[in-house]
């Protein structure tokens, strides 16, 4: 009788077979005994699937590289990276993993923050909801009270103005000034982009939950001694008026 399992080892082996060529058709041939018309078959499928959501996952990456790069990089990454996540979900995230360490003088500069852009409209849109402290005042005073930031708003940095970019504009090299955005999630389930000057990006930064709103203008005031700390501390008031009526902060705390 034969032992339960032990074909294993052999079925195996014929599994990685079917991977590997499924992975890569160009350099891993056939399996043995296998229609190559059958085999085609599990070829193309896999690779519109991988293909089809990176595309909706990264638009404007599959745009820049065109009809001719773009296919190439998706096979690349099916062959190369070994991705540590079954789920599809995930997959642009290993993506973005994969440009991270690609050297390929046909992949621009900007590709990985670019990719990191676009895949943050889709990291936000399945976020899951973060409960708020119970002391939290939606109304509250932003200056003596401590502001919070949404959960759902992210303050990014870029040294490409990585929501310029597109097949009509590609730039060489990094702006002169980094890219400042904060992109966020409102009440009603619609992520948005925002471009902020640096102040704006650092004093979101400081609302670290431990801050007032005076606070953290007094600290932003400090770093940056070329503005009039008078006009800091008055325009920034206002700002985080704004910041709530966006719904990026979602209101103050009573301070400690």
């Amino acid at each position: 009788m034969t032992r339960a399992g032990a074909n294993q080892p052999g079925f195996a082996a014929r599994q990685l077979e079917f991977a590997a060529h499924i992975r890569n058709p160009d350099v891993n041939p056939v399996p043995a005994d296998v229609d190559s018309r059958r085999m085609q078959v599990y070829v193309d499928l896999f690779f519109r699937n991988v293909e089809g959501l990176l595309a909706s996952a990264f638009p404007v990456a599959k745009a820049v590289l065109g009809e001719q790069r773009w296919p190439g990089l998706v096979r690349r990454f099916l062959h190369r990276h070994g991705c540590a996540t079954p789920y599809f979900l995930e997959i642009s995230e290993e993506f973005i993993n994969f440009i991270n360490g690609l050297q390929d003088p046909d992949v621009p500069g900007f590709m990985l923050e670019l990719c990191h852009y676009e895949w943050v409209e889709l990291g936000l849109d399945v976020a899951e909801d973060v409960a708020l402290p119970d002391d939290v005042d939606p109304a509250g005073d932003l200056c003596s009270g401590v502001p919070l930031r949404s959960p759902l708003a992210w303050p990014l940095t870029y040294a490409y103005p990585v929501h310029r970019i597109g097949p009509a504009h590609q730039p060489e090299a990094p702006g002169d000034t980094p890219t400042h955005l904060v992109v966020y999630r409102t009440a009603d389930e619609r992520v948005r982009f925002m471009e902020v000057n640096a102040l704006t990006q650092r004093l979101l930064l400081l609302l670290d939950g431990e801050r007032s709103g005076a606070e953290a203008l007094a600290a932003v005031a400090d770093e940056m001694p070329h503005l009039e700390r008078s006009q800091v501390l008055a325009s920034g008031m206002e700002l985080l008026e704004r910041l709530r009526v966006a719904g990026v902060i979602v209101g103050s705390r009573p301070p400690a």
